[in-house]
């Protein structure tokens, strides 16, 4: 009779000691999976660092875009400024050769005004010359500058780092 108890009471044994095995092994699987939503969390914060570091660059380059065009803006600006400044110039110079005119100035005196308008003429020539080349050099900056090897390295710019203006090969005579 005790045997048979005995019997009973270690089926039951096992079954409990199953039982609780089975029921460890859930909570492994439990913890695994809660692991595995960590890490997916993990990897979602990981994705909205770079969504946000890609927004910051997006911002960035559009916030130089609009600077490089303000700056273009009011380099426009300055130069219809200087254009109405030479208008008016010449209208003044103008009024000045009628008010000549109308004083009979002697022929001598008008023809050193016409040289030294002729003289201004050709500053503001030069002017216009020297406004081009800076056009073409922020030209050069916005492209890159990669117009041949020769041209890039015959301008010279402290923003490259070139201290020294180097001459395209055998350039009126230097080398």
């Amino acid at each position: 009779m005790a045997h048979k108890q005995f019997k009973v009471q270690e089926r039951k044994d096992r079954a409990r000691e199953r039982e609780r095995e089975r029921e460890r092994e859930r909570e492994r699987e439990r913890e695994r999976e809660r692991e595995r939503e960590r890490e997916r969390e993990r990897e979602r914060a990981r994705e909205r660092e770079r969504e946000r570091e890609r927004e910051r660059v997006r911002e960035g380059e559009s916030k130089r875009e609009r600077e490089r065009e303000r700056e273009r803006e009011r380099e426009r600006e300055r130069a219809i400024e200087r254009e109405r400044e030479r208008e008016r110039e010449r209208e003044r110079e103008r009024e000045r050769e009628r008010e000549r005119e109308r004083d009979g100035e002697s022929e001598r005196v008008r023809e050193r005004e016409r040289e030294r308008e002729r003289e201004r003429e050709r500053e503001r020539e030069r002017e216009r010359e020297r406004e081009r080349e800076r056009e073409r050099e922020r030209e050069r900056e916005r492209t890159g500058g990669a117009h041949g090897a020769i041209a890039a390295s015959s301008y010279p710019s402290s923003r490259k780092g070139i201290q020294t203006i180097t001459y395209p090969i055998n350039y009126g005579g230097l080398s």
